[in-house]
Order: structure tokens, then sequence, then C-alpha cells
């Protein structure tokens, strides 16, 4: 708690967003049984803090109507490398516990890790944009176009 993700001032005022998709497992009760898992204040800290160590500034999944397609979005440090933060994760405090033990919910093997079971998304479309990003490279965003947003 309280660190500063690796190599955050170097890009203020940007960072990059990475999507990824999982299929869950074909069965109703476990499927309830994940999202109890990651309900607020469920999911292990000691693998949050392994992401937020990594330069992971943020993560959300979300749930198809249809119950069985994950989509999460994943917000990091601005010049964060996919490749190298995924395997660096994968060997800190209870992660590959935690991987083994949400595998039970998800369509894949048990002992893989978070970056062989979570595929990432190739973006499509995007408003305004103004650039192309190939998946494994994120897509870098701008925090002032947030915050210059107003309603007219």
């Amino acid at each position: 708690m309280g660190h500063t993700p690796p190599n955050l001032t170097k890009k203020m005022g940007h960072f990059k967003r990475y999507c990824k998709t999982l299929q869950l497992a074909d069965d109703p009760e476990l499927i309830q049984k994940y999202k109890q898992v990651h309900a607020q204040g469920a999911a292990w800290p000691e693998v949050t803090e392994g992401m937020k160590a990594v330069g992971i500034l943020d993560m959300e999944i979300y749930l198809l109507p249809d119950g069985r397609q994950l989509f999460m979005i994943m917000d990091t440090v601005a010049d964060f490398d996919h490749e190298q933060a995924m395997k660096k994760l994968a060997t800190l405090d209870r992660q590959q516990e935690w991987e083994n033990y949400v595998s039970e919910f998800q369509v894949s093997e048990k002992d893989a890790s978070a970056e062989n079971k979570w595929q990432l998304m190739e973006r499509i479309y995007e408003m305004d944009q103004e650039e192309a990003f190939q998946p494994l490279d994120g897509q870098l965003k701008s925090i002032d176009k947030l915050q210059s947003f107003s309603v007219k």
C-alpha cells in the first residue's frame, strides 16, 4: 500500500489501456461463485498489490448478459511493457495460487498464468482516433482528454 507504480512520473498525463477477454465454464453455479470471488473486498489483497507493483493502475472486469464471456479493461502506467509485467506478476506472492483457484471457473488449463488465459483484444474503433496500436502495445491515452470534456 502507498507505493508508487514504476515510472509513473515518466509520462505524467498519459496511461495505457489494454482490453482482454476470457470465457467462463458453462456452469451457472461456478459463474455465480466467480462473481462472488470478484465482489468488492473479496479479491485477495496480495494479488491486487502485485498488480499495482507491476504498473497496473486500474482494472475492471465485466460479464456479458449470456453469463460466460468476460471483458477486462486494464489501465497501466504509460511505459508499461505487457510481456515483462505479466512475467513478473506471475512470480509475485500468491499470484499463481490465485490463478489456480480461479481457473476452476474459467475455460483454461489449471496451471495457466493470467497472461495465458486472458486474450488481448484488437481495438477496431475509437472516437476521435489519432493513432493505431497493436493489442500487445496497449493504447496510449491522455488524461487531458478526459479532463477537458464538457457536455455542450
